[in-house]
């Protein structure tokens, strides 16, 4: 198995914690865990009673116990299953209700006896749910009590919806949901709003009772609760922290949802590590922060203190190590993104030639570009370079329906006063005007919605180019087909978006890529356009010697930016670049102000653009560096 080599717990672990290579692996390993219970229970004759979980963590388990059903003869037909939870108030046939996500990601493809499935139920009176709260727990109890229950957890911590706050022997009851937890479930209901404020949970004390306890976690968007509830004190302001009192529990985790966890970012504090040049930049940039001071004021105490003795040992005297980091983060700052002609480039982070690249910027929204690499764009552009832009997809999921009414508005009006026949226009507008009178939450738009909605994300997305310095000709828009494909399916292929990629980078054949590496990106869109252009340059390596000299850099600040010692180009930006940068941000007027899917970051993009960047140069200031107005950040993607 993919299992990564696990120390024993460390003095920073407060539970048993294994660890796999992806979630793939991880799911099969929990499958077969509940398999496996399955059928001892059925060689004694007994029920396997399971407390199952929902959401997007366990949906590969629940696929490979359908697998295990289908193709190794695995039964259902002993197994009694008790859900965790259930909004409230919800229907059970709802697309959003927990009794629909259950049948259609596993219950419809198993054995299972209906009768035995129970889910707390969203439809009842509200006099009703107390008493209905109780006969839930007495079942389970009479079931012979929950022999596994699998768990998620929430970026609040909470474990089922046992929200901050919840008691340690909390049984199943309704409780208010938090804000942080309706914001992540907006996108399933067409915007917070929508979500309901309510929900049905078992309890701590519950959960607690089961006689085996699995808790997963995939992606780096978990990372950071994983590390609280899992190094953190105990407290009801995180309640899966309350797992820590279990003897019988243990948390199964993706390498990306255990980064944060002391032994896999600061190992140096958790074990003898051997000290490689990535792992001693790492470290010292993380001594320089925690001790507060610059890199070459860092004493031998100072390593000897936080668990880098012997690397001053080894590699020692400290002032060595010191100015040899120094250098590193010194040589990533650049004013020259495509690289500075007629000089020594052997220790900068582009090449001097040619003096005249192609460059393409890759937009997996509309805004992106400029949110998140305004200033290098406008710097490249500036610098005489052959800057393209490319917007991946069209973005118009992210529109306001009011934006949708208003240019149509101006449209019927601008045909009338032209002397322009405005019959059709106003026809739409009739027809949109009807759409959204009776538009449900979440409900996917009209085929000529989407199309609106798209015209004006690309109006805004070519006023930003022209902004920047673009001409037309250097403007494409990819409007690939799995973004509008995806809101129908979730089974999509992709295979039309990177042969529509290979053709553009074969017609633009750049010396420069850049990419979004923003995989915190909350839905999944910066991901699947990375992983299209990745597919489309290995392919095109194979065949095309122009990529021999194509490198491919990645950017992130729409949402988290690359952790210093990572950084291997850092562009500066003065105040007037950054200035420009924001009037380049302007031009996407539907995003401005409150967006349709603003994340759990209550700033407007522009803010969070130059808070970011701000933050960036603060941290390079601190560590004894040059201090910059802002600095946009970049890592080159290795192919070999």
């Amino acid at each position: 198995m993919a299992r990564l080599n696990l120390l024993e717990e460390t003095r920073f672990e407060k539970v048993p914690v294994s660890v796999y290579t992806d979630q793939d692996t991880a799911s099969k390993i929990v499958a077969k865990r509940i398999a496996d219970i399955i059928r001892a229970k059925q060689e004694k004759g007994q029920q396997a009673v399971l407390g199952l979980a929902t959401g997007a963590t366990p949906v590969r388990v629940y696929a490979e116990l359908i697998r295990l059903h289908k193709e190794e003869g695995l039964s259902f037909k002993n197994v009694v299953t008790f859900n965790l939870d259930e909004y409230y108030p919800m229907q059970p046939d709802a697309a959003q209700s927990y009794v629909t996500f259950m049948n259609n990601k596993l219950f419809d493809h198993v054995d299972i006896e209906k009768s035995n499935i129970n889910i707390p139920d969203g439809t009842l009176d509200v006099k009703d749910v107390q008493a209905f709260c109780a006969a839930y727990e007495q079942k389970i109890t009479d079931c012979g009590g929950l022999d596994i229950q699998i768990l998620g957890i929430g970026r609040t911590g909470h474990i089922g919806f046992n929200e901050p706050g919840s008691a340690p022997n909390s049984g199943t009851r309704l409780v208010t949901l938090d804000d942080l937890t309706r914001r992540d479930a907006s996108r399933d209901f067409g915007g917070k709003e929508n979500v309901p404020r309510k929900a049905l949970t078992m309890g701590v004390g519950t959960i607690f009772k089961a006689r085996e306890i699995i808790l997963m976690a995939w992606s780096g968007n978990k990372a950071e609760i994983v590390k609280k509830a899992v190094e953190g004190e105990i407290s009801a302001d995180i309640p899966a922290t309350y797992l820590q009192l279990s003897d019988n529990v243990e948390f199964i985790l993706d390498t990306d949802a255990a980064s944060l966890l002391t032994r896999f970012d600061r190992p140096w504090l958790a074990e003898d590590v051997e000290w490689t040049p990535e792992l001693t930049k790492k470290a010292v940039v993380w001594l320089a922060l925690e001790v507060q001071k610059p890199i070459l004021k860092l004493q031998e105490e100072d390593y000897n203190s936080h668990g880098m003795a012997k690397l001053v040992t080894e590699e020692g005297p400290a002032y060595n190590i010191n100015i040899r980091i120094f250098n590193e983060l010194q040589h990533t700052i650049t004013g020259w993104p495509g690289g500075k002609p007629n000089v020594d480039d052997s220790q900068r982070p582009e090449r001097a030639e040619p003096a005249k690249k192609t460059s393409i910027v890759f937009s997996p929204h509309p805004d992106d570009d400029v949110i998140s690499m305004g200033g290098t764009f406008i710097r490249l552009a500036d610098q005489g370079h052959d800057v393209h832009v490319a917007y991946q997809t069209s973005g118009n999921t992210a529109v306001w329906d009011d934006d949708v009414v208003r240019y149509l508005e101006f449209a019927e009006d601008f045909a009338n006063e032209m002397g322009i026949d405005a019959a059709k226009i106003k026809a739409l507008y009739d027809e949109s005007q009807a759409i959204f009178s009776n538009k449900k939450p979440n409900q996917i738009d009209t085929d000529i919605i989407r199309k609106i909605k798209a015209l004006i994300r690309k109006g805004e997305a070519i006023a930003g180019a022209r902004f920047v310095g673009l001409p037309a000709s250097n403007i494409h828009f990819q409007d690939l087909p799995f973004y509008d494909r995806q809101k129908f399916s979730k089974n999509v292929s992709f295979e039309d978006d990177i042969v529509q990629t290979m053709e553009l980078l074969r017609k633009v054949k750049p010396h420069q890529i850049f990419a979004a590496g923003d995989f915190a990106d909350p839905h999944g869109t910066h991901r699947i356009c990375f992983d299209i252009i990745l597919e489309a340059v290995k392919r095109l390596r194979q065949t095309d010697e122009w990529t021999k000299d194509c490198w491919l850099w990645l950017y992130r600040g729409a949402w988290h930016e690359f952790p210093i010692h990572e950084i291997e180009m850092a562009v500066p930006l003065s105040p007037q670049e950054v200035y420009r940068k924001r009037l380049a941000i302007f031009k996407h007027q539907s995003q401005k102000d409150l967006p349709v899917f603003p994340g759990d970051d209550p700033r407007e993009f522009w803010v969070r653009a130059e808070d970011r960047t701000s933050e960036t140069a603060s941290l390079y200031d601190q560590l004894g560096l040059a201090d910059y107005e802002a600095i946009e950040a970049f890592v080159r993607w290795k192919f070999d």
